[in-house]
Parts: structure tokens; C-alpha cells; sequence
């Protein structure tokens, strides 16, 4: 294929999930970018339920018309005891992929300078003045790249930032007889055997028979998908539910490490979602720390992509580095030496911690004051030593 045949673009992105969707809709929403031309490009054609998404948030969203159920209280249990939280004023959403996908698809349909091509990326490559980008189809440039496709390799192949995963395997069931309070999501139930990993159950229920029940670890090494099964039938029993169909299943592992994924961004290219170490490194959240990171991507493309300062944009300038990233180290530092204190760090926290309190710490929207006070209900002491771990290391 010769040069004539390529086909530029200002703006691609490779690989097309929640990141991506999320910037290339607000986007669309800014007004401010309508005058470039944008290609994504994934293998998937993202026409199935693959995930949900959960996310704690006050104020209404843009996303705020596919979200398929919301709740104001929450459970957290451990093998002694059991709290309901009042979240408010939070409230706790749950979007399907699904419904997701085509919402932002279907606003994408709307806007001639954006494409979207089912192909398989195979290559890409920064030179001086763009991006090369190679698919099995097709060849592609363009001035700048999103790139939004996960390379294990990058955290897993080094011993600097411990690497766990949030893996799970769900089942959305449906009950013979009414087995669920609606009202309230279970957020984490330690009361499952630990096998010394940190792990739980997750249940999220959108009716008085129908639930989706997850069974999750944070923990380095992923399960046969036998044993995700046999302890979400555990659970099951020992709830008293006997007879239930399986409507779905969904399956999943999301890697929790505070490696600088931003060390790669480049000039030209700039890596985003989990390629870019947008996901929550201490809990495994995705949904809501990407909401924030797209939201912060176009207001830079938009101060930086005006006719007084084209030609400034510098992909690698975009990273801000802040304190939760280090008390996320700290915690991964701790469960990536002693899996097994998930269970006591959590519930620590949980037990007589403000609800309020913890969510907006999580979110990173706490003064340094309230830090401490989210941080002193944790047990201080494998903290003060994953601490002084890292400070002399």
C-alpha cells in the first residue's frame, strides 16, 4: 500500500472502551473539537453485555440516562459483624455495558468527522510529525493517538509497584421466591472463607428475585473459573436460595498497581483507561475515575488545540501525579506482602468509619485533614511499615 492510500486523521483511538467512549463523547458534548477528523478503532464491535459498571456519585451525570438502577444504602459485613450505610449524599449506580455502548454510539452516529472500524490493530508507531497505526485491513496516520489497550507486560514485567488483580466471575440470577432487598447493594461481605487472599462477595439487586451475585479477590493469581462458581453457590445456600436461574454471567480481572503507566505517554501519544493508570489502583474503580480523567483530557485538548497554541500540544504533559497515588502504593504495598489483611483493613475502615467520609476520600476529593481521619481507622501498623518499605527502599 502506498502513501497515497493511507488514509490521515487528527485524532485516533485504538481500542474502544470506557476511556475512549467517554472522550470521544465529551468530545462531541465540548462543541470545541467538531472540526477535527476522529477514527477509533477496535476489534470489538462492542454489540454485547460484556460488564457493569458501579460507581458512588451526588450529582447528576451525563451518563445519568443509562444508569439502570441506583441505591441509597449499602451492606458491608464481615464473619462478626454487619453495618448498613446511609450513602446520601451519595448514591450508588449501577450501568450496563450494553446500554452504555450504544448510547455514546449512537450520539457518535450522529457526526460526520468521527468513524468507527471494526478492525484489528496490529501496529503503531510514533514518528517525528505523526502516528503510524498498522490494522490487519488498513493502514492509518494521524497527528495524535489515544491509545487505550493494555500491555501486561509493562506492570507485570517489573518488581518496583506491586501488581494485584480485582478479578471476579458474576452470576445475574433469578430467584424462585423473593431472596433480595432491592433497597440496599451489598457492597463487600467478608464473611466468605479468606483462604488467605483478601476476598468477598458483591451483590448488586434490582429486584426482590433478581441479583447480580459477584464473587471477588484482590489477590495476584486469578481462579479456575470452577472455583468462582462453587463459592458463589456457597453463598447462595448459606442465603437460603435453592432455586434460581442464571441469566447472565460475567467475568473479569482489572489490575490494581500504581506502575506510572504515564512514563509511556509520548509526544504523540497518550495512553488512557487502564493503559493509562486511570483505574483506581487501591479498589479496582474504573468508571468513575475515568469520568474525571476524560473530563480533564478535553479541557486540555481544548486549551492546547487553539489557534494561538497549535503546535504546543505535548501528550506527555498532561499526568499530574497526587498524594492518593502514594496511599494507594501504600495499600497495595501491604496486600501484595500479606494478602490475607484485606479482610481487617477493610472492616477497620468500615466498621465505625462515615460513610460520606470514605467515599469522597476514594474519590480523591478529601483535605489533608480528612485524609488522616479516613486513614488512623485503619490499622496503623502494617501501614507505618509498608511506609518506612517504601521511603528507604
Amino acid at each position: 500500500m502506498n502513501s497515497s492510500q493511507i488514509k490521515h486523521y487528527d485524532y485516533i483511538f485504538t481500542g474502544t472502551g470506557l476511556a475512549s467512549l467517554m472522550t470521544i463523547y465529551k468530545m462531541v458534548l465540548s462543541g470545541k473539537l467538531s472540526d477535527k477528523s476522529i477514527l477509533l478503532l477496535d476489534q470489538d464491535s462492542k454489540k454485547i453485555n460484556d460488564r457493569t459498571w458501579c460507581f458512588w456519585e451526588k450529582e447528576n451525570l451525563v451518563w445519568s440516562s443509562v444508569i439502570s438502577k441506583k441505591w441509597d444504602l449499602a451492606l458491608f459485613a464481615n464473619e462478626g459483624f454487619k453495618r448498613n450505610l446511609m450513602l446520601k449524599p451519595y448514591q450508588y449506580n449501577k450501568i450496563r455495558g450494553i446500554d452504555f455502548y450504544n448510547f455514546v454510539f449512537e450520539e457518535i452516529s450522529k457526526h460526520s468527522n468521527i468513524t468507527f472500524l471494526n478492525e484489528k490493530i496490529t501496529d503503531i508507531n510514533e514518528l517525528e510529525t505523526h502516528v503510524f497505526v498498522g490494522t490487519v485491513e488498513n493502514r492509518y496516520t494521524s497527528n495524535y493517538l489515544f491509545n487505550s489497550i493494555y500491555t501486561k507486560a509493562f506492570a507485570e514485567g517489573q518488581n518496583k509497584y506491586p501488581v494485584l488483580q480485582q478479578h471476579f466471575l458474576g452470576w445475574f440470577i433469578k430467584t424462585e421466591n423473593e431472596a433480595f432487598n432491592p433497597d440496599e447493594v451489598v457492597f463487600m461481605d467478608f464473611s466468605v472463607e479468606q483462604k488467605g487472599n483478601t476476598r468477598f462477595m458483591y451483590v448488586l439487586p434490582v429486584s426482590t428475585t433478581e441479583a447480580l451475585v459477584e464473587y471477588t479477590l484482590f489477590s495476584e493469581k486469578l481462579l479456575t473459573e470452577e472455583e468462582y462458581e462453587n463459592e458463589i453457590q456457597k453463598y447462595l445456600k448459606k442465603l437460603g436460595i435453592r432455586h434460581y436461574e442464571i441469566i447472565e454471567k460475567e467475568q473479569g480481572s482489572i489490575p490494581m498497581t500504581c506502575y506510572p503507566f504515564w512514563k509511556k505517554n509520548t509526544k504523540r501519544v497518550l495512553n488512557i483507561g487502564t493503559a493509562g493508570g486511570w483505574t483506581k489502583a487501591s479498589t479496582g474503580y474504573t468508571f468513575k475515575n475515568s469520568d474525571k480523567k476524560s473530563s480533564e483530557l478535553i479541557k486540555f485538548l481544548c486549551d492546547n488545540t487553539s489557534p494561538k497554541t497549535l503546535g504546543l500540544l505535548n501528550m506527555k504533559s498532561f499526568h499530574k501525579k497526587s498524594r492518593f497515588w502514594f496511599y494507594d502504593l501504600l495499600l497495595l504495598d501491604i496486600l501484595h506482602r500479606h494478602n490475607e489483611l484485606g479482610n481487617s483493613i477493610f472492616s477497620s475502615l468500615f466498621k465505625k468509619g462515615k460513610p460520606k467520609l470514605i467515599f469522597k476520600f476514594l474519590d480523591e476529593e478529601t483535605s489533608l485533614f480528612e485524609d488522616f481521619q479516613v486513614i488512623l481507622k485503619c490499622p496503623k501498623r502494617p501501614f507505618i511499615k509498608a511506609l518506612f518499605r517504601i521511603l528507604f527502599r
